[in-house]
């Protein structure tokens, strides 16, 4: 297997889930039943970041609110997924109407719905506390859990990889 930093130069384009990664696994519950995600501020940096440098963001995530919707729009990400049960799916259509390949894309995925868009993608990672089957089937697991820089982690490399990490865009 090639080195894993060798290969973030190919990464044009980031997916990501919600639960378990943009946000954490244990969350309170509002009277609804709907769970009250958490957002982190630096992963929504690096979000924008990546944004702004032209690349592509998906958010596939079995979640359904409209806080979802709400927090990744107002960070310029356009191609948001909710409620989906086939995550492959839809990364297939996402990936296809994006004219992109498999091995430059990044998948960050914590659990086993997420396990076919990983064994898809060229660059699969997955949080610190992912489940066991997840850390299998990834190239890195980030020293960060779910919801606590795991994506600015992942991010932040790619960045550094292709010399683009600090640049100045003039916020």
């Amino acid at each position: 297997m090639k080195n894993f930093k060798e290969d973030l130069v190919k990464i044009k384009a980031f997916a990501f889930d919600v639960d378990g990664v943009l946000s954490r696994t244990v969350e309170t519950m509002w009277n609804d039943g709907q769970p009250m995600r958490t957002a982190n501020i630096k992963d929504g940096y690096a979000l924008q970041l990546a944004i702004k440098l032209g690349y592509k963001i998906a958010i596939i995530t079995g979640g359904n609110t409209q806080a979802i919707q709400n927090r990744y729009s107002a960070l310029g990400i356009t191609d948001i997924f909710m409620g989906q049960s086939s995550k492959k799916e839809v990364y297939q259509q996402w990936r296809n109407s994006n004219h992109l390949a498999d091995d430059e894309i990044m998948y960050m995925g914590d659990d086993m719905p997420d396990i076919p868009v990983l064994r898809a993608v060229g660059m699969p990672v997955c949080p610190a506390d992912a489940c066991a089957d997840v850390k299998q089937v990834v190239r890195y697991v980030s020293p960060f859990n779910g919801g606590e820089c795991c994506v600015r982690d992942v991010i932040e490399q790619v960045l550094r990889a292709q010399d683009k990490w600090g640049c100045d865009l003039n916020w």
